[in-house]
C-alpha cells in the first residue's frame, strides 16, 4: 500500500471514530439528530430501540451504495462501503458493548460537541478520499444531472429531516437545538478542510500608490500586486494595490494609509486558503 493511500485509509477510521463517537456521546442519549444518513438512523433507532443504531446505519446506507456503484463506479463504492462498515462497526461497539454513556446531559452542551465530533468526523473521511455516503450520493447526482447544486438539495434534505424530527421527538425545542448542531458541525467541517490562515486579503484603491507600495514593502514586508482599472460610472482610470497582510498588522497598515494617503479607499475580507510557492501573491 503506498504511503498515500495509508494516510488516508487512517483519515478515514479517525473520521469515522469520530461521527459514532458524536452519535453516540451526545446526539442519541439527549434526542437530538445531524443532518443526512446519521439523523435518520437516528430518529429510526428513537422508535425502534429494539434494533441497534449500528445497523440502522448499514440499512440506510445500503440503497445510497447501490447508488454510488451505478453512477460513481467500483472504486467509490470501496471507500464508501469501509465508511459504512466502520461507523456501524464503532457506534455498536461504543453503545452496545462499552454501553458510552452521555458525556453531558445538556442539551445545549450536547449540540455544540456533537456538532464538532460529527463535523470533525465527516472533514476527516473527505481528507481520506471518501464519502460517508447517504444522502450525499443523492446531492452528488443531483448536482451532475440537474442544475441545482450539491449543497442546495443537501440543504434541502437536512431541513426535511428536521422537520421530520419534531413529529418524531414531538419536541421542537430537540430540533432547534439539532439545527444549531448542524450549523456547527458544517462550520467545523469548513475550518478543517480550507484552514483558517492568518492572513486577510486587502484591497487598496489609491492616489498615492507609489509612495504607498514602498512602505507596505518596508513596513509590512507583505507580497502584493499593483492592478490597474476604470471606474464604472466615469470611466476614470483606478489603481489598486492587492495585498496579503497578516491580521495583527491590519492596524498598521490602517495608519500607514491614514499618513500617507488618507483618502484611499481600503477593503478588507477573509482568505480562506492559500496554495502555491511561497503563498505570495
Amino acid at each position: 500500500m503506498k504511503k498515500n493511500d495509508f494516510k488516508q485509509y487512517i483519515l478515514i477510521i479517525l473520521g469515522s471514530f469520530s461521527l459514532s463517537f458524536g452519535a453516540v456521546a451526545f446526539y442519541s442519549p439527549n434526542e437530538i439528530i445531524s443532518g443526512g444518513g446519521i439523523g435518520i438512523s437516528l430518529m429510526l433507532h428513537f422508535l425502534f430501540p429494539d434494533i441497534t443504531l449500528g445497523i440502522f446505519m448499514a440499512l440506510v446506507s445500503a440503497p445510497f451504495l447501490v447508488l454510488s456503484y451505478i453512477f460513481f463506479g467500483k472504486y467509490y463504492l470501496f471507500k464508501t462501503f469501509i465508511v459504512v462498515v466502520l461507523l456501524s462497526t464503532f457506534t455498536d461497539i461504543l453503545k452496545e458493548v462499552l454501553k458510552i454513556d452521555a458525556i453531558t446531559n445538556d442539551i445545549l452542551l450536547a449540540a455544540i460537541f456533537g456538532g464538532i465530533f460529527i463535523g470533525l468526523g465527516i472533514g476527516l473521511i473527505i481528507k481520506g478520499r471518501a464519502s460517508t455516503g447517504s444522502t450525499s450520493v443523492i446531492g452528488e447526482i443531483l448536482a451532475k444531472k440537474t442544475k441545482y447544486k450539491a449543497a442546495e438539495v443537501l440543504l434541502t434534505i437536512d431541513a426535511f429531516i428536521m422537520l421530520a424530527s419534531v413529529f418524531v421527538y414531538k419536541d421542537i425545542d430537540k430540533s432547534l437545538y439539532s439545527l444549531l448542531s448542524v450549523y456547527i458541525g458544517m462550520k467545523v467541517l469548513d475550518i478543517l478542510l480550507t484552514g483558517r490562515p492568518s492572513k486577510k486579503i486587502v484591497n487598496i484603491i489609491s492616489t498615492n500608490v507609489e509612495v504607498l507600495k514602498e512602505q507596505i514593502r518596508d513596513k509590512i514586508e507583505e507580497h502584493g500586486t499593483i492592478l490597474t482599472g476604470i471606474g464604472l460610472h466615469q470611466a476614470q482610470d483606478k489603481t489598486i494595490i492587492y495585498v496579503t497582510v497578516e491580521a495583527s498588522k491590519i492596524e498598521l497598515l490602517r495608519d500607514l494609509i491614514r499618513k500617507y494617503d488618507p483618502d484611499a479607499f481600503m477593503i478588507i475580507s477573509e482568505a480562506s486558503e492559500f496554495m502555491g510557492r511561497d503563498n505570495s501573491i
